[in-house]
């Protein structure tokens, strides 16, 4: 299994980077906060692994190894597959993410799209006992979020929440929810940006 790849940023997109490793370029897929802590052509590094699939190779990349290792165990609940995986971790913290299933939070995971209330709590019963393998308490904080500092935030958590499968429309309707955030603090990271969106499609 590829765990870990150092290269530089070739491309980014809202929720993939092409990472250039000696020549050879990586498409990893990545919750849009990953990608906006990454800049082209500056030396990074991704703790990374391999989805394998009968009809396909898919790469997920992402800032920490405690965040792979998330995505790695979220997969274990039956039902959640990388896509939705990759969304938990794109509203949530590992560290909110192991919170939640030892407090048996519903409420929580249900802010992820996707997730419906059975699902949350299918998800507690069948991972409650394998968290503790993460290492993390339910008291750590989260970790700290890139700041966004481009103009360009609304093409970002557009193009982030329409690699997830919202529609556009759904899309440019969540920007305008969250774009007083932006008023309040300019310097707001694109993480917590993304996370209001879903969090505003998720109420809808």
């Amino acid at each position: 299994m590829i765990a870990q790849l150092n290269g530089t940023p070739a491309a980014l997109g809202p929720n993939w980077v092409v990472l250039d490793v000696h020549g050879v370029g990586f498409r990893l897929t990545c919750t849009p906060a990953t990608v906006a802590s990454l800049r082209a052509g500056e030396q990074s590094s991704l703790a990374t692994t391999l989805v394998v699939r009968e009809d396909s190779l898919s790469l997920f990349g992402f800032a920490t190894d405690t965040e792979r290792d998330t995505f790695e165990l979220l997969q274990l609940a039956s039902g959640v597959g990388p896509k939705l995986a990759l969304a938990v971790l794109s509203v949530l913290t590992p560290g909110q993410v192991v919170q939640a299933i030892q407090t048996e939070s519903v409420s929580t995971l249900t802010k992820v799209p996707g997730i419906g209330r059975k699902g949350a709590e299918k998800m507690i019963i069948e991972l409650r006992d394998r968290v503790t393998a993460l290492g993390i308490g339910p008291g750590d904080q989260p970790t700290a979020e890139p700041r966004q500092t481009e103009e360009r935030w609304r093409e970002q958590v557009a193009g982030g929440l329409q690699g997830l499968g919202w529609s556009a429309r759904d899309a440019e309707a969540a920007l305008d929810n969250v774009a007083h955030l932006v008023a309040e603090d300019p310097q707001v990271s694109l993480g917590r940006l993304m996370k209001a969106a879903l969090q505003s499609l998720a109420r809808t």
